[in-house]
Order: C-alpha cells, then structure tokens, then sequence
C-alpha cells in the first residue's frame, strides 16, 4: 500500500494520542448536542411568531423567482471574477515593486499594500459610489463594486506571492544563474512560477473573501445575489426566508471554493513527493 504524501499539517501539528482523540469525540458530541438544542429553539421561536406561514415560502415556487435569484447569482460572480483578475494584476504589480532595485519603488508598493490592507473594504466603496462623482468621473455600477474590492484584496494577494517567491529554495535561482539566465529571466522562468504553485491555495481562499465583499453590492445598486434578494424581500415581505436562502447559497459557494483550494493544495504535495 503506498504511503500517503506528507502534508504542511502533518509538520505543524502531531496526530493525536487515544486519550486525546477521546475528549475530541466527546466535545465533538457534546457541541453536536448543544447546537441541535439552539437549532430546536429557533425553530420553535420562528413557529411561534408565524414565519413558517406559506405567505412567506410560497413565492419560492415561482419560476420568476429562481430566474431573479440566478440573475443575481450570476451578477455576484460576475462581480467576483472581475475583482479577482483585477486584484491579481494589481497584486503582481505590488510584488514586482516590493522587489524592485529601487528603494523609491518599493517604498511605493510597501505603502500601497500596507493601505489596502488597512482600510475597510466598504470605504474604498463609499470613494468609488461617493467620491468620484464628485470629481467628474461616473463608473457603472459593475465597476463601482469589483474595483474597491479588487483594490482591497490586492494588498493581501502581492504579500501571498511575494511569500511564494520567498519560499523557492535559493538552490533553484543559483542554478538558474548558473545556466546563463538573466536575473529578470531567473525571476520570472523560475521562481515566479515556482512561487506561485505553493500559493494557489492561499490565493483560492482570497477568492471566498472577494465573494463576500461582493455584497456590498447593494450600496452602489449592483443586481447581484444580495441587490436582488432585497427586491423580494420588499415585494413579498419574508426577511427570513429570502435571507436564509442567500446564506445557503453563499455558504455553498464558499464550501466549493473551499474544496477547490484543499484539492490544488493536495495536487501540490504530490507534485513535490
């Protein structure tokens, strides 16, 4: 039987001994317990005040509804697909500055990213829906929501590649330079795109975070998945139901995400065994 591929968490955390993976199991069943008890007493509160009543649920039979859902399922992912090529791009570029020659340059990336990542998302928004109509400069509403976040999540993704980069073994680059490669080519034939295999997982996970910024959507009147589910809700009155349907659907397409990154990051340790 061949041996399973050793992981990052198998060198982070030790497997755990019999006596530990029974307090595990019993936690485990005592949450499992605790959180079926809270679920019974939501459910039972929400019967009790009357939102299980059909006015609230009988709308989601409608074909027009689930064609107003996809609409703005497809707005979301839409939006989302347009920040996170925007946020790669201006990711790479704030890699490339942080390793510039120049000190100028990479004091410019530095700040950047350090920007970024520290100002809310949902103010690089109010800028693009607020402050550039004040300017002059009015952008669809697509842009006026992918930009800010792509500009947010931007700072978080060159500091994810530049760790890949970091993370390629000096060995590789001397060879390289051994060869007779160019630094600029050293860089870019191999240790970019060496760097970039061992952070595809963490650049999927930034995907989910993107995804979520998305429903900022509303502010600036995208007809995403959130836009859209405001419109029901106001013409059918059923907060709860509407809501609970959106959770689910951005849980799933998380969870997907999610799985997606766990199986590139499994493809990556067999690759390196």
């Amino acid at each position: 039987m061949s041996k399973r591929p050793t992981s990052v968490l198998d060198y982070l955390y030790e497997s755990p001994g019999p006596k530990t993976k029974k307090r595990i199991s019993f936690w485990t069943a005592v949450s499992v317990v605790i959180l079926a008890v809270l679920l019974f007493l939501v459910l039972l509160q929400f019967y009790r005040t009357g939102q299980f009543e059909r006015r609230y649920w009988s709308f989601f039979a409608r074909a027009t509804t689930w064609r107003f859902f996809a609409s703005g399922l497809l707005g979301t992912l839409k939006a989302s697909v347009l920040a996170g090529i925007v946020a790669f791009a201006l990711g790479f570029v704030m890699m490339l500055g942080r390793f510039s020659m120049f000190k100028a340059t990479q004091a410019v990336a530095t700040a950047f990213i350090e920007f970024t990542r520290g100002v809310p998302t949902l103010l690089f928004i109010y800028f693009f829906f607020l402050g550039l109509p004040v300017m002059g400069l009015k952008l669809p509403s697509l842009l006026q929501i992918a930009l800010p976040v792509a500009i947010s999540a931007s700072g978080t993704v060159a500091e994810a590649l530049r760790s890949g980069v970091l993370a390629v073994s000096h060995g590789q680059s001397e060879a390289a330079l051994s060869l007779g490669l160019s630094r600029h080519a050293v860089f870019f034939k191999v240790l970019f795109p060496l760097g970039f295999r061992y952070v595809i997982p963490s650049l999927i996970s930034e995907i989910v975070i993107v995804v979520k910024d998305t429903t900022f959507a509303y502010i600036v009147s995208f007809p995403d998945l959130m836009q859209n589910a405001k419109v029901i809700i106001s013409n059918y009155d059923a907060m709860l139901s509407v809501y609970l349907f959106v959770a689910i659907v951005y849980i799933l397409v998380n969870y997907l995400l999610n799985k997606l990154s766990n199986l590139v990051a499994a493809r990556s340790e067999r690759r390196k065994v």
